[in-house]
């Protein structure tokens, strides 16, 4: 083919927002397990199966968390890099949820109010139910890096999709 400039006719045929607020962000779906604490979720996608994390391990994470009208309030998405986390500094609702998933799960979560931030958070942490979408890529024991963060140390830890 001769060295010359190419020309290419690209339809998009539709845009997705990773960060755009799912349906049913409201309230939990009558489809939605609930646990004893409140804890509502539903499986998105399911992994291949296996161990969970144990309550003190770090996580490896995609995440975003809407307020119930909507609106985003914190995704590792939209920053384009994965989140690490020991699970034990998590919201309670966390805590609980996480344990549920495998490596490859995602799921969503409707988090009740006492079991994120209401009785307890940081200034200008939103209040009420929260409503995250959660990918869990890796878990392991968490090892500090020396710099206040920590990685999670998990050989299996799954490559992005």
């Amino acid at each position: 083919m001769p060295d010359l400039p190419h020309v290419y006719e690209v339809t998009v045929l539709r845009e997705v927002d990773p960060t755009r607020a799912p349906d049913d962000v409201a309230a939990p779906p009558a489809t939605a397990t609930r646990t004893a604490s409140g804890l509502a979720y539903r499986v998105l996608k399911r992994g291949k199966g296996g161990a969970r994390p144990a309550p003190s391990d770090a996580i490896v994470i995609h995440y975003t968390g809407w307020t119930t009208d909507g609106v985003v309030f914190d995704s590792s998405v939209a920053r384009g890099a994965r989140a690490t986390f020991p699970l034990p500094a998590l919201i309670a609702g966390w805590q609980e949820g996480v344990q549920l998933m495998s490596r490859g799960d995602t799921f969503r979560f409707w988090i009740p109010g006492p079991l994120a931030y209401d009785n307890e958070g940081p200034p200008g942490a939103p209040r009420g139910m929260l409503v995250f979408d959660v990918t869990l890529y890796g878990f392991g024991p968490a090892l500090p890096t020396g710099d206040g963060r920590v990685v999670a140390d998990d050989a299996q830890v799954l490559p992005e999709d």
